[in-house]
């Protein structure tokens, strides 16, 4: 999940107060007849001064009056988290990978953690990473769920704005499993992630 603040922005001689949102690649704002979306990429200068976050990009620069927050928004804007660390994985854990044909993603992952088991689900994971590009890949999430440990998470990695899979068919195969959505990432350019929990109350 990304931050929120009420404040008041301008951009381009235009001010309007609402709200603003930091995700991990993106700075959107909503309000009044302002709305702006900002990729970081496209981010030519950020600073932070007085209680007021300036951001220079193509189409202008935009003023967001966040207070105290704002240096700490500047910050995540100047050393945005990496893929592992919006995952949360730990030098502890171990994982599991199945069905993900992202090579780079795998030695990334393999030099964070303890111990990667790939093509199978390694019982009592830190946490399962579940390639799926059509809604049958997601038949045995069930058969996942039992190697997970107590506080585990399955995360169903799958193309973004594909037909084949849904959000909607990855939350319903999720929930029918008994998990839990809990959060989302932009795993790619490509792909996004879902990641899932068992319940507190269904933990042993």
């Amino acid at each position: 999940m990304g931050s929120e603040a009420n404040c008041k922005a301008t951009c381009n001689r235009r001010s309007a107060s609402g709200k603003a949102r930091l995700e991990t690649d993106v700075l959107q704002f909503r309000g009044g007849d302002l709305k702006l979306t900002i990729p970081f990429k496209e981010m030519t200068s950020v600073a932070a001064k007085a209680g007021t976050l300036r951001v220079a990009f193509p189409g202008g620069v935009a003023a967001f009056e966040l207070g105290g927050a704002a240096p700490k928004w500047a910050d995540k804007i100047l050393h945005p988290p990496c893929r592992l660390d919006k995952l949360g994985a730990k030098r502890e854990w171990r994982a599991s990978a199945i069905g993900i044909d992202d090579a780079q993603f795998l030695s990334e992952l393999r030099a964070r953690v303890a111990e990667l088991v790939v093509g199978r689900a390694a019982k009592a994971s830190d946490a399962i990473f579940l390639g799926a590009v059509r809604e049958l890949d997601l038949a045995g999430i069930s058969k996942l769920k039992a190697c997970l440990k107590p506080n585990g998470a399955l995360w169903i990695v799958r193309p973004k704005g594909r037909p084949e899979i849904s959000e909607m068919a990855v939350m319903r195969a999720g929930k029918a499993a008994g998990l839990v959505d809990v959060k989302v990432v932009s795993f790619s350019s490509t792909h996004t992630a879902e990641k899932f929990v068992i319940p507190v109350a269904a933990r042993r």
